[in-house]
């Protein structure tokens, strides 16, 4: 039967009743050809009921009538017959069938109609007819509306998933060798290239975004799988190529390096390979995410070699072999296949693909074996230009293309080859948690079918080895930021699937193997010992190896994981010989080299190899002071190395038990470099670290506290020294954490003080009063701090600094100290008439209290200076004002008398601060008077009421007061309004 019909009952819920619906499946050659269902439901798949009608057919088959297409039965009757089938026909359904029944029976009886040109009528019952088309029903418009709606959504709402779901759809299709796969993926991609952001994305010459430059890769790979069908027809091959190329050349097309142009070129093209390669960048031909699978469009699988290769695990070479089939085999007679290895692996992925498991296994195996004859023969070539190599201490020898992050994903598909051939496939291995993390795989070791004689290698083991090849390749950083980071997220997919590994013995040995094999790789080794300045860096690749061999071979995983340390596109240029001074490397100009966009990642990473080294070698202090040296020789970035110093005094400080002295001391030694590092380049953490030094060398212990108090200049500022360093060992703290007994407390005080006196010399201004309060229990010290204020004071300090250690002084208890101070302080300031709000009224005004309670003699001497710092005259009559409300001399200072009078205004010293007043009032008022507006009238009025309570403090103060406001009526006349103010208030 070609057409099955039946009706299907979906049962009620509790909120919807029973519901009936008609469902008719076209079938031809094993395939679902067409439905239709009366539910109405869009979607990609089938509905339900769909689905329930074809199950009950195939589990049922006897419980549906067979019957013969319609056509057939129609034939068997007369004419009586027939008009009796159409007429219950129509009545039966005659409101959807009459019209057309009408129209059909019109065209019948016109002669010369399109019905009667044409032999015979159609039958939807019957099968097609052998040539006709054959496959699955797949609803076009459905797929094309479901990618346009994700697309839209820009990746959010899940909308990335569900079209990755859409492409492992796309490959379950090829899997099961339906034709509609490809079908799906020519829908899928005319929506990517119907996606309105492209355009936008290219006129602003931005990148596109993350998530959707991650589906255009997998559509790219995808077209790639699809033209490398091994059994595809011609015609469909050229269909495809033309389809590729017209969206290929498209300007809104993204390009395969995932930037539309805007990047610099690479400027260096220091490699030897490099000829045919590295024209100026700009110059290269316009590869977009679609090149791939164009050039793919010109392979073909005719090759002998190569179908002998995938049709048999039994593939040996002959006993003889003629010339020319050298290259075919290696020495145990195994197959090699020596195409460029990215291409090879697409074949592989293709194989696997198009449902061909057996034959993509047996061309891995192939692939893996002329992979290793190549380690070999570069291991060789490496042994005889060793020497000179490691003179030169560089190479130019460097992989243009890599494997991890090619676009093609190599190794993760080889790896994944071997890996399926070896899951245990669990009772429940498709139930997934309500998280939705399914477990990780369980895998077993299946042995290599193979004609050679090595019969014990497993697939497992294969897949181990190819991985830690591609990843061990030494290879120069592509360009651009998305070919950059793709290369990083290419390596931890890997390296997460490594980790799902359990490492039994056979596995152990491959990894131990494979490593001893990259140190020894020479330049086409990532490990090897001399590398391209540009390579990319292995330090997540071999934070994996060293924690993986560490239980079984520690000295190898040591030797490793320190080889990988380096960073050379952060070392200079400068001769490789001198490592006497690490920290003082500095990373080079950016510009002239490709710019790393990641480097702050892959500095962190190189941070993170550090510290899982540093986390196993704790106790063991050879080898902590190999990995500190590693350290101090290879990171150049001084936060990193911070961090690393905070992840050794955490680690050596466990909560729970004794500290590991050990790795404190590394800590210590890090902190110290990174004083070192910073000390004279600006860090917004400067201070953190200074803190956190303290507190890493007071667990360490009084030594460590006495060393850097020592050599403090050239850990510390001064004034990080005095007011953080010397002040948190000081403190009460810090003593009681030591438990010290008193000559260890006076050995660490003399230290501090010693530290506080050199820092004030150096720096007066910022460390004086920090070293006075140092210095304050021991006389000579605190001498010797004052001496240095006040040598200090006429040339480097300014009158705050002065002030504050003047008030010290007074409070510490030497009033007259601190009078010389203020004094000092006076003669670097200076008050404008109009500053009357300025910070430092406060100090004048006290430093002249303090005169004042000194004595009559004390005023006298800062009076005149007084005069003249300070112009503003409201200053001035409120210094005035306290002056003459008490006696001099209250502080009562032995061995002095004082009269206990009150000071008249008109004997020095107070004459001359009246005169100023008086006078700073003339100048201030002719001042404001330049430029006055209405609005200040009332309030300058008011200034002038206070003008004349300290003229009237003068013997003729009311003349010279009368005076001075006939004056300004006299020379101000013009302003009217002001003037009759002026004659209301004061007459």
């Amino acid at each position: 039967g070609f057409h099955l019909s039946g009706t299907v009952t979906e049962p009620a819920t509790a909120t919807e009743p029973e519901m009936t619906y008609k469902v008719a499946i076209s079938f031809d050659r094993c395939k679902i050809t067409s439905v239709t269902c009366g539910c109405g439901n869009k979607d990609i798949f089938y509905c339900a009921h769909v689905v329930a009608l074809s199950l009950y057919r195939i589990r049922k088959p006897d419980q549906v009538k067979l019957r013969l297409p319609i056509s057939e039965t129609l034939f068997q009757m007369n004419r009586d017959q027939l008009q009796k089938f159409v007429q219950y026909l129509i009545t039966a359904h005659h409101t959807e069938v009459l019209p057309t029944a009408q129209k059909l029976a019109d065209e019948i009886l016109s002669s010369n109609s399109e019905i009667n040109q044409v032999h015979g009528a159609p039958d939807p019952t019957a099968g097609a007819s052998i040539d006709d088309e054959n496959c699955w029903h797949l609803d076009e418009e459905q797929v094309r509306e479901q990618v346009k709606l994700f697309l839209s959504q820009g990746g959010y709402y899940g909308s990335g998933k569900q079209l990755n779901s859409m492409f492992a759809k796309v490959r379950e299709m090829l899997r099961m060798r339906d034709s509609n796969g490809a079908r799906m993926l020519t829908l899928i991609t005319e929506q990517f290239m119907a996606d309105p952001r492209l355009s936008l994305w290219r006129q602003q010459g931005t990148g596109i975004t993350e998530k959707c430059r991650q589906l255009w890769d997998e559509l790219g790979a995808l077209w790639v799988c699809v033209v490398l069908n091994p059994h595809c027809k011609l015609e469909e091959k050229s269909c495809w190529l033309r389809q590729l190329r017209k969206w290929g050349e498209m300007d809104v097309c993204p390009l395969e390096d995932g930037n539309y142009g805007n990047e610099l070129p690479n400027i260096t093209n220091a490699l030897t390979q490099s000829s045919g390669h590295s024209q100026d960048s700009l110059a290269r031909p316009r590869r977009t995410v679609f090149t791939r699978a164009i050039e793919g469009c010109d392979l073909h699988w005719q090759d002998s070699h190569l179908q002998r290769i995938i049709s048999s695990d039994f593939y040996v070479s002959p006993s003889y072999q003629r010339e020319g089939e050298s290259l075919l085999f290696n020495s145990q007679g195994q197959p090699l296949w020596l195409e460029h290895v990215p291409t090879a692996c697409a074949r592989v992925d293709a194989l696997r693909s198009h449902g061909y498991p057996r034959e993509a296994l047996r061309l891995t195996v192939a692939i893996i074996n002329t992979l290793r004859l190549q380690q070999q023969r570069q291991l060789e070539i490496y042994k005889h230009q060793k020497k000179e190599l490691l003179q030169r201490g560089a190479t130019t020898i460097t992989n243009l293309e890599g494997w991890v992050g090619h676009p093609l994903n190599p190794i993760g598909c080889l790896f994944l080859t071997l890996t399926e051939a070896c899951r245990l496939e669990e009772e429940n291995c498709l139930e997934i948690s309500d998280a939705g993390d399914s477990k990780p795989p369980v895998y077993q070791h299946v042995p290599v079918v193979t004609g050679s004689q090595d019969g014990d290698e497993s697939y497992l083991s294969l897949a181990l080895e190819v991985a830690l090849m591609g990843m061990g390749q030494q290879r120069v950083m592509p360009e651009g930021l998305y070919a950059q980071d793709k290369v990083c997220r290419n390596e931890e997919q890997i390296i997460a699937r490594l980790q799902d590994l359990e490492l039994d013995p056979v596995l152990v040995q491959t990894l131990r193997k494979q490593c001893i094999l990259l140190l020894e790789g020479g330049p086409f080794s990532g490990l090897g010992e001399v590398i391209h300045r540009e390579s990319v860096p292995m330090h997540t690749f071999a934070k994996y190896l060293f924690s993986a061999l560490l239980p079984h071979d520690a000295d190898l995983a040591y030797k490793l994981a320190l080889r990988a340390m380096r960073l050379p596109v952060l070392e200079t240029t400068a001769p490789s010989g001198d490592v006497t001074h690490p920290h003082h490397l500095v990373s080079v100009v950016p510009s002239r080299y490709p710019r790393w966009f990641t480097l702050g990642h892959l500095e962190s990473q190189q941070c993170e190899l550090a510290s899982t080294m540093l986390t196993a070698a704790k106790g063991d202090m050879l080898r902590l002071r190999t990995v500190l040296e590693a350290i101090q020789k290879n990171i150049h970035s001084s936060s990193l190395i911070f961090k690393l110093a905070q992840d050794a005094f955490k680690i050596a400080t466990p909560a729970d038990s004794n500290s590991d002295t050990t790795l404190l001391n590394v800590a210590l030694e890090l902190g110290l470099q990174v004083m070192r590092m910073t000390l004279s380049t600006l860090n917004w953490r400067r201070r953190e670290m200074v803190r956190w030094l303290v507190t890493c060398a007071t667990e360490v212990g009084v030594r460590a506290l006495v060393s850097i108090l020592q050599s403090w200049y050239s850990l510390f500022t001064p004034t990080e020294a005095t007011s953080i360093v010397a002040a948190t060992v000081m403190s009460h703290n810090t003593i009681l954490r030591l438990s010290l007994d008193y000559p260890q407390r006076e050995e660490l005080a003399s230290c501090a003080r010693t530290l506080a006196l050199q820092c004030a010399m150096k720096d007066p201004q910022n460390c004086a009063l920090s070293a006075l309060t140092l210095c304050e229990k021991d006389h000579i010290a605190f001498e010797t701090a004052y001496q240095i204020v006040i040598d200090a004071a006429s040339t480097g300090m300014t009158y705050t600094q002065l002030f504050t250690i003047a008030r010290y002084m007074e409070h510490r208890g030497y009033p007259l100290r601190a009078f010389k101070l203020a004094s000092l302080a006076m003669t670097h300031l200076n008050l404008a008439y109009n500053q009357d709000t300025h910070p430092a009224i406060n100090d004048v005004l006290w430093a002249c209290a303090l005169s004042h309670s000194l004595g009559k003699n004390e005023l006298a001497a800062i009076i005149p200076l007084v005069v003249k710092s300070v112009h503003c005259a409201t200053v001035l009559s409120d210094i005035l004002r306290r002056c003459t409300m008490t006696a001099p001399g209250l502080a009562g200072i032995p061995g002095r008398r004082n009269s206990g009078k009150l000071m008249s205004t008109d004997k020095a010293p107070l004459r001359q601060l009246l005169d100023a007043t008086i006078s700073a009032y003339i100048n201030t008022t002719h001042s404001r008077l330049t430029h006055i507006s209405p609005r200040h009238y009332g309030e300058f009025i008011e200034f002038l009421s206070k003008a004349r309570e300290t003229f009237l403090l003068a013997q003729d103060g009311h003349i010279q007061f009368a005076q001075f406001i006939d004056n300004l009526k006299q020379i101000y006349k013009g302003k009217k309004k002001l003037m009759l103010l002026v004659r209301e208030r004061f007459g």
